[in-house]
């Protein structure tokens, strides 16, 4: 059984609505996005090439990555277009008091 750390990485206020940021923990990545649906949170670097997530665009629960267009759903980390096949890695998010908390696996 997984047991989940929780961190905060910002106020509610601090993530526009369909924008990300980027959470570093532990020499880790993360990016932090703020959709029509909620918080979420994903792996910080694309599954293609290394960029950073969180240089690209959100559309509604899509993120696009900056390098090549290529586009995962946010909620599920699911590839939903070329060049991506690679699903992100998904993290939990809780909002609590107004701060954004990421749940990592603990190590």
């Amino acid at each position: 059984m997984k047991v989940l750390q929780w961190h905060h990485v910002c106020a509610s206020v601090d993530i526009d609505e369909e924008d990300v940021i980027e959470f570093d923990h532990e020499g880790r990545l993360y990016a932090i996005y703020h959709t029509p649906s909620g918080f979420y949170a994903t792996a910080g670097h694309c599954t293609h090439e290394t960029a950073r997530l969180a240089e690209g665009l959100v559309f509604g629960e899509i993120i696009e990555c900056p390098m090549h267009m290529g586009r995962f759903h946010i909620p599920t980390g699911a590839a939903k277009g070329a060049p991506v096949c690679v699903n992100l890695v998904t993290h939990p998010v809780k909002v609590e008091n107004g701060a954004v908390m990421i749940g990592l696996a603990q190590e």
